[in-house]
């Protein structure tokens, strides 16, 4: 077996058992409802795809690209930018183009952490946020995020004792996976403290779009001085359910992007032209898509909540993301989020996501993916029903 520091890092993987047990079971005929993985399951828009096929034609698509993103998905990039909220970049030093935002953070924190340097991650947090990370070599800090203060970090709460210092903060508002939300205010409070200890923000802007009854979120970029002291993720997967096309970018600081520029330069020769060229009609094309994806969440959501809460299961409505982040009803806590999980996959059929497996703080919690249509997710709550009350 091969064995190395690196991978001796790397916790087994959470889920693993979940995934193996929904496998078995839809082998043997069962009928899963799979709330468990964020995997978006409406189809990409169809000027999107009509794009992608339509240069995918053209031979001269079918070479190596460029590491960065080609120059007009760039400043696609930064017309959007302008447009949602109103950020001034630079195309040619502010933006670049990853193969989708898991590959984008990890290559990050290999450019930014040496070995045993430190990082601030909230805890429970989207698992590429931890493990990023580790696999750099690096030392994750917990902020540990908790129902009483709405799963938001308390910035005046967070030690300055850490030693080392951390290099940098990781976060991702709306939250994956506990679907807290942030406003701009709050972001204007971290790009303060970044200024003052001297940290790099990352801040993973996936759920950006999927927002409801009103709410906006605000980009970390819209924060005043925000450049001067961190960078924003953004993917194509959940706005345009662009997920298997993997594809997104990486704004705001020009050192940062560099960095991340010179590490990818390495690594890879650049996304298949023909799905950026497609990703410049989504960013620069109508944005009704956007909109009505967000609403087919919404009305999921409202489904989903308001047949658990009938049950007796509370679960609150959350104001963005694609996911409940819903407390173990009282009566199944002592049986931790990984067995209350495997209880619902086994006798419910119902695949929901563990808490632990996005940290120890998520204890005590499962997360369910508003990835089925109506019908299913009312299926998913007779079933649960009948399973747990």
């Amino acid at each position: 077996m091969i064995r190395t520091k690196r991978l001796e890092r790397l916790p087994p993987y959470m889920f693993g058992r979940i995934n193996d047990l929904k496998l078995e079971l839809r082998r043997s005929g069962a009928d899963v409802i799979d709330l468990g993985m964020g995997n978006p399951d409406r189809p990409t828009p169809s000027h999107i795809v009509e794009k992608l096929r339509e240069v995918a034609m053209d031979p001269k698509a079918h070479r190596y690209s460029a590491s960065r993103g080609i120059p007009n998905l760039r400043k696609a990039i930064c017309r959007h930018y302008k447009s949602r909220y109103n950020v001034d970049l630079d195309w040619e030093r502010e933006a670049i183009a990853v193969i989708g935002t898991k590959e984008g953070l990890a290559h990050l924190a290999l450019a930014l952490l040496d070995e045993g340097d430190t990082a601030l991650v909230p805890n429970p947090a989207y698992p590429i946020h931890i493990y990023s990370v580790a696999i750099a070599g690096g030392n994750v800090v917990s902020i540990p995020l908790s129902e009483e203060n709405q799963f938001v970090p308390q910035m005046d709460q967070i030690t300055q004792e850490v030693w080392p210092k951390p290099k940098l903060m990781i976060l991702n508002f709306p939250q994956n996976p506990t679907a807290a939300t942030v406003d701009l205010s709050f972001l204007q409070e971290v790009v303060a403290f970044a200024r003052r200890e001297g940290i790099i923000i990352v801040h993973d802007f996936a759920y950006s779009d999927i927002v409801f009854d009103g709410y906006e979120a605000p980009s970390l970029l819209q924060a005043e001085g925000a450049k001067d002291v961190g960078v924003e993720f953004f993917t194509m997967s959940k706005s345009y359910n662009m997920a298997g096309w993997r594809i997104g970018f990486c704004v705001g600081n020009s050192d940062v992007i560099d960095a991340l520029a010179k590490i990818k330069g390495y690594c890879d020769y650049g996304i298949f032209t023909p799905v950026q060229v497609a990703s410049i009609v989504a960013l620069d094309g109508p944005q009704e898509c956007v909109l009505e994806t967000a609403k087919v969440y919404q009305r999921r959501r409202d489904v989903l909540v308001e047949g658990l809460n009938r049950m007796g299961w509370k679960v609150p409505k959350p104001r963005a993301t694609m996911f409940l982040w819903a407390a173990i009803p009282d009566k199944y806590r002592h049986m931790g989020s990984m067995e209350f999980s495997m209880k619902l996959l086994e006798e419910a059929e119902v695949a929901v996501a563990p808490g632990i497996g996005f940290g120890e703080k998520g204890e005590g919690y499962v997360r369910i993916a508003l990835v089925e249509n109506e019908s299913r997710i009312k299926q998913a709550i007779r079933n649960i029903k009948r399973c747990l009350f």
